[in-house]
């Protein structure tokens, strides 16, 4: 890192980041087992003290009651308070694994259609097929169809290949850059330019790795443009690459996902890259949201051009793994979800300059168990339009366009990896006033889009497939 950059961070890190490290808190789970198990049952299923995962909550279930049962408890029932013996910090963790263990009951409980390709599934507006359109894949990860008929879709091995007339190309796409697919690493989104038709510009993101160093070297998102001619990558050029003394070792969190807003300003998340403090550091391009012109130009109106040391193309920070980025096509809001800790994957709407609050604030906690922060909220961070508990890995979002589900119409659609999940949510004046699962256990999605037939495609682990309407 240069001096003027490394002395730049030293004024953009938060103080909070930068104070000795606190004592090591307890993991949720044996913290349970050790105070609350001998009453409310090994697996929170009751005892001698109600169950914690049948829905029903004497004194409320939300966060705030659950914390102050676990720190004052309630003596008129003969729960003794824990506040003396668990820190702030631990009741978080409790209330995180509670919740969870709730979610996981209620879904064993109402299972999610699971469709087979011969069967129709009923939702709560619509009843569907699933129909495999492109078989043969190896785990793609984004999909674009071209105004000509073409449908490209990214392999996560870092592939692009083609389907022309519904068939698969034999043969991956020629001439692209070499990706590092280790860990989360791969290629990741692919757009088209919103005037293709006319410059014929795709847009990729993929993992891009160093080769400074005789092993495998640091890593970053990067992004770049180029055509394609017959069934080869030509014309390309660099959108986005991060000064190198950015780039950072390790497989995780790289974000990826990219988005033309109505201006034809392009939008780009990436991820933290496994350094959480990194999100909160202007300096450092990762835990961001981007935003440039369409040929790489940083816009003069982004917010943090004129901070000494930021990184200019920065438009939102405090991201931990960005991996939906979509424009409503109504509203204008640019809706992201993220990859959270446990129990705090994210559904955020992405304003000018905003800080979204990793690690400084989250419903989450670490995947050990032990709590990250009791810290869920502060003034001056973005709180998020909703959370997912239990986490369920989003990876990929739609807001359907089409007309062939006409209940459908402008309602949000998220692809997760860990529940193997599709799910619909309804939003009203930038709340979720109803969220389903319209299925499930299908296999780990990572991308959902609209079709140009209307209808919604989804890639699953070797295929691509589309939700049809059950009368058809």
């Amino acid at each position: 890192m240069t001096l003027p950059r490394l002395l730049a961070s030293f004024l953009l890190v938060p103080a909070a980041l930068t104070t000795a490290a606190e004592q090591p808190a307890r993991d949720a789970r044996k913290i349970y087992a050790e105070f609350c198990a001998s009453c409310h049952g090994a697996n929170m299923e009751g005892g001698s003290a109600p169950s914690l995962v049948s829905g029903q909550w004497r004194y409320g279930g939300d966060d705030a009651a659950l914390s102050t049962s676990i720190r004052n408890g309630r003596p008129q029932n003969g729960m003794p308070g824990f506040g003396a013996t668990v820190s702030e910090k631990e009741i978080r963790g409790l209330v995180v694994f509670i919740n969870e263990q709730a979610g996981q009951a209620s879904s064993r409980r109402t299972p999610a259609p699971s469709p087979s390709a011969d069967t129709v599934a009923t939702g709560k507006l619509h009843s569907f097929r699933v129909e495999t359109v492109v078989s043969g894949l190896r785990e793609p990860y984004a999909i674009a169809f071209q105004p000509d008929g073409l449908v490209l879709i990214t392999e996560k091995r870092g592939t692009l290949r083609v389907v022309e007339k519904g068939v698969l190309r034999p043969e991956p796409v020629s001439g692209l850059p070499a990706v590092d697919s280790g860990g989360q690493g791969g290629l990741f989104d692919v757009v088209l330019h919103p005037d293709f038709a006319r410059n014929g510009w795709i847009y990729l993101a993929f993992s891009d790795q160093l080769k400074t160093e005789p092993n495998r070297g640091a890593v970053m998102t990067t992004l770049i443009r180029g055509r394609l001619k017959g069934n080869t990558w030509t014309d390309q050029q660099i959108i986005f690459r991060a000064p190198e003394e950015t780039f950072r070792h390790g497989g995780n969190h790289f974000g990826g996902r990219l988005a033309f807003d109505k201006n034809n300003f392009l939008f780009f998340s990436i991820g933290e890259r496994g350094n959480q403090v990194d999100a909160q550091n202007l300096t450092l391009p990762n835990g961001k949201i981007h935003r440039l012109h369409d040929d790489g130009r940083v816009p003069v109106d982004n917010p943090f051009l004129k901070t000494p040391g930021a990184i200019p193309s920065i438009w939102s920070y405090g991201h931990r793994n960005p991996q939906g980025l979509r424009f409503h096509p109504v509203t204008g809001e640019l809706w992201e979800h993220e990859h959270g800790p446990r129990g705090g994957d994210e559904l955020n709407i992405i304003q000018r300059g905003l800080n979204y609050g990793w690690p400084l604030a989250t419903f989450g906690m670490n995947y050990n168990g032990t709590p990250i922060t009791d810290v869920t909220a502060r003034p001056d961070i973005q709180p998020p339009i909703t959370y997912w508990l239990p986490s369920i890995a989003p990876c990929g979002l739609a807001i359907y366009t089409g007309d062939r589900f006409p209940k459908w119409k402008n309602q949000l659609f998220v692809s997760s990896l860990a529940a193997q999940e599709l799910r619909r949510l309804e939003v009203k004046d930038g709340k979720v006033i109803d969220q389903e699962i319209i299925f499930k256990g299908l296999g780990r999605l990572r991308d959902v889009a609209n079709g140009p037939d209307g209808l919604l495609y989804v890639l699953l682990q070797d295929r691509v497939a589309r939700l049809a309407p059950a009368a058809e």
